[in-house]
């Protein structure tokens, strides 16, 4: 373990045996291994389990993306650490970091020096963890990181159009540590430190593991196995549910599910981290740079884009169903302190290399920060996947007074010219009418200090579609809060002679789409005067609800049916009417809607007004 001494120095965590020399250890706690380049920064989930475990006082060696394919030298050259290694995948799920929505690889890897590709393997956590059990079969593994957090169950593959059993049976794993990993990751260190013994660690919060059948107690919720899922697929969407429920609960039991061989026993959540919880993880000195190993590379395309960006809080109430943001960093808000948050801004300031932009100050959703209940008991009782669908919660604070001023203190700090928020807005939340008058004057102050202030010429939100049937299933929002919103921006940017862009975000081939709704969709938004660029395909992940209902075709709260556009060709058809204006698009549109007898949709594009 570390010692005081070591505490004053500025750690560069190893990542070669030449650095290793250099810190004067002659051994290593713990090695990380990660699919990503090593960023020490606090928006890259390596540095900031590097970081807390060093802060707990243990040593920390990190090998940045192994060479798998080789004679695995870059596995073997720390050798076996004193108590385990600790795997990720990197900060997205590998296959979603390799391939589109229509299953072709990606050109570009963003989280490579020079965004090179080919430096991860598919399946990464998998074979990651497979390499070090066969070199290292004592060693305990533990697996993390988003890509083991959200394939901890049994779970669907787009990419392979399968059923895929828990990773962690699939990787030969010891344990794996879902969400937001930090108090967990330590507390197993120290129990391992202790007692040498991983069993000692199966009560720990927030972490999985696999037992014999026989590991049942009363209050688990029992899911159904992986046999029979792959015989009932609405089996599979009722485990979902289960899932999901259990998830938003503030009081939630350890979850079973029997895999191929073994019991799947996912423990419990820890509590939502406390403001104090969350100001010590963001205070951990990090360099906020690339390792010195990248020196003399190209530059790493994800750190370009956040590295003078800072995180307000974790947690997303929205509970959108195509995305996973609340199964992995949870419902309920973690907050930073103000304090906090102008601190790191004042150290970004201070950084050789600083310009003067501070490109984001935000999280999952840019306005959510401090946001709670009004009464906890009540959300105590609660396990609705989102606050704000299908209506904002009447118990939901959705103050943005605190966030209005810190964006004006924020502003205020020496060296800092430009403050952009990168982040998407809820603008449903900020819109929202309450009860109280104060809240909605305070609401309509931040909605005017963001839009004249805080914009660098292009605002980001996310309507997803027009819709409302497939709103309903995307659980978002009906489409005229978007006109709404797009108005209240024209006219703030008109009030303070500003020319700035909204660029919305939308998606195509999502469950319960068809080609005429993304035809309605290309109309009111060329209508509205958008030739959209911020647009994707609807790709399935791992534990979301979109996800079960493209593979199961219902809907798994009501039972009903729901239409997916699975072929290529359809899939393709739907994402070309974001492109509408381009000549060869708007001829086969037309030709579509013709065959089909739409009329009605053929005028829509053709009326110029």
């Amino acid at each position: 373990m570390v010692n005081s001494a070591e505490n004053n120095l500025a750690t560069i965590f190893p990542t070669t045996i030449k650095e290793l020399k250099l810190t004067g250890w002659d051994y290593i706690d713990i090695i990380l291994i990660s699919g990503d380049a090593f960023v020490d920064h606090p928006s890259f989930g390596t540095a900031v389990i590097a970081r807390y475990l060093y802060d707990s006082g243990f040593r920390v060696a990190v090998i940045p993306q192994p060479n798998w394919q080789d004679d695995l030298r870059d596995f073997k050259k720390f050798g076996k650490p004193r108590l385990f290694f600790g795997v990720a995948a990197g900060n997205m799920d590998s296959m979603l970091n390799h391939y589109t929505a229509g299953k072709r690889k990606r050109s570009e890897d963003a989280y490579t020096p020079g965004g090179e590709i080919g430096k991860r393997p598919d399946y990464a956590t998998e074979v990651y963890s497979k390499i070090l059990k066969q070199l290292f079969p004592d060693v305990p593994v533990v697996i993390g990181g988003v890509e083991a957090s959200m394939r901890r169950f049994v779970h669907y593959d787009y990419w392979s159009n399968k059923l895929f059993s828990s990773v962690l049976e699939t990787s030969n794993a010891n344990l794996l540590v879902y969400g937001m990993g930090e108090k967990a990751i330590v507390e197993i260190a120290k129990e391992l430190n202790a007692s040498g013994s991983i069993y000692n660690c199966l009560n720990i919060k927030q972490i999985a593991y696999l037992s014999d059948k026989s590991d049942e107690i009363e209050n688990d919720v029992k899911l159904f196995s992986y046999k029979e899922v792959l015989a009932d697929k609405l089996k599979h969407a009722s485990n979902f549910v289960q899932i999901e429920k259990e998830s938003n609960s503030t009081s939630n039991r350890r979850i079973i599910q029997d895999l191929k061989n073994k019991r799947l026993v996912v423990n419990p959540t820890n509590s939502v981290l406390l403001e104090d919880e969350m100001d010590k993880i963001y205070s951990l000195g990090y360099t906020r740079l690339p390792h010195p190993r990248y020196a003399t590379k190209k530059t790493i395309p994800a750190y370009e884009m956040i590295k003078d960006s800072v995180t307000m809080h974790r947690g997303c109430f929205g509970g959108c169903s195509f995305c996973t943001i609340s199964a992995h960093q949870g419902k309920h808000i973690s907050s930073r302190s103000q304090k906090s948050i102008l601190n790191e801004l004042q150290q970004i300031a201070k950084m050789p290399d600083f310009k003067g932009h501070i490109t984001d100050i935000g999280g999952p959703s840019a306005n959510m920060y401090k946001m709670k209940g009004i009464d906890l008991k009540i959300c105590d009782k609660c396990t609705k996947p989102s606050c704000v669908f299908p209506v904002v919660c009447k118990n939901l604070d959705t103050s943005h007074k605190l966030l209005s001023e810190l964006y004006t203190d924020a502003a205020k700090i020496e060296g800092i010219n430009k403050i952009s928020i990168g982040s998407g807005i809820r603008y449903d939340l900020a819109m929202h009418k309450t009860n109280n008058r104060e809240t909605d004057k305070d609401n309509r102050r931040y909605l005017e200090l963001l839009i004249s202030r805080f914009v660098s010429g292009r605002l980001k939100v996310a309507p997803e579609h027009s819709s409302t049937k497939v709103l309903k299933l995307m659980r978002k929002m009906n489409f005229g809060q978007f006109r709404d919103f797009e108005q209240l921006f024209r006219q703030i940017n008109q009030k303070f002679d500003l020319n700035q862009q909204l660029i919305p975000y939308f998606i195509s081939g999502h469950p319960g789409c068809t080609e005429y709704d993304m035809a309605e969709l290309a109309i009111e938004t060329k209508n509205m005067g958008f030739k959209l660029e911020q647009v994707q395909a609807f790709t399935p992940t791992p534990m979301t609800l979109a996800t079960v209902m493209f593979y199961t075709g219902i809907n798994p709260y009501s039972g009903q049916k729901v239409y997916v556009a699975k072929d290529k060709i359809q899939k393709e058809k739907q994402l070309s009417y974001f492109f509408w204006y381009k000549p060869e698009n708007r001829k086969r549109i037309i030709q579509s809607l013709k065959s089909a007898g739409r009329k009605d949709l053929i005028d829509g594009f053709l009326n110029k007004h």
